[in-house]
């Protein structure tokens, strides 16, 4: 498909209505594998150069605002670091803000966390993602414009991490 056509159903799609009926339908006009009852979010990201790569099963929900990627190039001789398939199996639910890398298979009901990185393989039935945010530090000196970014570090006093590599509670 020429590439003008391509990158133009990619912006449409990427701001039209209908999850679960205009945007699929515009990236399967790019050649993306997208099974039935898919919902695709706005604001996602699917890749504009190799879109025939990746495959979106049945029942699967795509979160606001991911990005999925299946080439990693730069320069201007398109060298490329990492290019190959998505493959995101069935009932897949992935959260907002989510980057799913080339080379990735995401098993048959699994459920990625908002704001995941996927770089590696997922298996299936599993709830991936990051561990939960916790307390870092005591703030002594608030970050504001009355105070400079060197004495707003200075004054952070690090919580000793408990057991199973949790944060303390403790503020």
């Amino acid at each position: 498909m020429n590439q003008i056509l391509q990158r133009l159903l990619r912006k449409i799609a990427y701001n039209a209505p209908g999850g679960n009926s205009i945007r699929p339908g515009l990236h399967r006009l790019r050649g993306v594998n997208i099974g039935k009852n898919v919902w695709i979010s706005q604001y996602v990201y699917i890749d504009e150069i190799h879109p025939e790569v990746i495959t979106i099963e049945d029942n699967c929900t795509i979160g606001l605002n991911t990005l999925i990627i299946s080439h990693l190039y730069w320069g201007p001789r398109r060298c490329s670091t990492s290019a190959g398939p998505v493959h995101i199996e069935q009932d897949v639910f992935i959260g907002p803000n989510c980057v799913i890398l080339p080379n990735v298979r995401i098993g048959k009901g699994t459920v990625i966390q908002a704001s995941t990185v996927i770089s590696k393989n997922v298996p299936p039935n599993t709830l991936w993602g990051p561990p939960k945010a916790g307390p870092i530090a005591r703030i002594t000196i608030p970050l504001t414009s009355h105070n400079e970014y060197k004495n707003f570090t200075k004054g952070l006093k690090p919580l000793v991490p408990q057991n199973r590599g949790e944060r303390n509670n403790a503020l």
